[in-house]
Formats: structure tokens, sequence, C-alpha cells
């Protein structure tokens, strides 16, 4: 079992009405990836889609993927690709769901946003999860 240290919360940094499909097909085709950006996709209306297991190492965080669980809402941006939280309150109740059974899985590891490890210079996920999430 991979030890994990992060449980890592993201946005798509898409319109919120984005599809599942576009985003793989945008990993795959435009950025080359082999594997998923995040284990989880929670689409606007709260359907979590699961894109990997929790041993599969995603394309997250640079730096961070071996030790981290990721989880994204489709959104993220507003109509002129400015940063701004997007969830729908079925996807804020799916990620809290998903939040609070990762951490009964790796009850040790920090809850934070992309832009929360050093160097990144990114939005993600347009809200501050450390501060909305500290009390899980």
């Amino acid at each position: 079992m991979r030890k994990i240290d992060y449980i890592v919360i993201h946005c798509t940094a898409s319109q919120p009405n984005a599809t599942k499909q576009s985003i793989l097909d945008y990993w795959k085709n435009v950025l080359k990836w082999k594997s998923v950006g995040y284990h989880r996709l929670i689409d606007a209306n709260g359907i979590i889609h699961e894109l990997a297991n929790y041993e599969q190492i995603t394309n997250g965080v640079k730096g961070y993927n071996s030790n981290s669980i990721h989880f994204s809402y489709i959104g993220g941006i507003d109509e002129k690709g400015k940063p701004k939280d997007t969830r729908t309150p079925k996807q804020k109740e799916s990620l809290l769901y998903l939040i609070k059974q990762a951490r009964k899985l790796y009850p040790n590891a920090i809850i934070q946003g992309h832009k929360d490890f050093k160097g990144v210079a990114k939005a993600c996920p347009s809200f501050e999860a450390k501060i909305e999430y500290k009390n899980i």
C-alpha cells in the first residue's frame, strides 16, 4: 500500500459544463500523459467518477504524486477564464464525502489545495481548501 501524505483538492480549470471525456482527451492528446490527473473527478451534478484507484500514481502535483491522492471538481474558472469557485452544492457535497472517506484511510494525510504546494503558481482549486477542510 502506498504511503499517502497528502489529500489534494483540484479544479479542472475548465468551464463548469466541461465533460469527463473532454478532460480525459485533453490529458491524453494535448498533454500526452500516460495516466490521468486525478483519482476522482466530480461533475456538476455531483457524480463521482473513479479515474484511478488509490494505489495508482496520477499526475496531480509535480513532485508529489507518489505520496498523494487527488480529487477534482469540474470547473474552477469564470466565463473569462479567471479563477472562480464554481462548485455546485452537489459538487461540494461529493467532495466532502470523498475527503471524509479518504481521511479514514489516511488519518495523517494533509488536506490541501494544489496551489498550497511550494512552487505552484496556480489558483487551483479556486478556493481555500486548507481552510475549508481544516476540521476534517
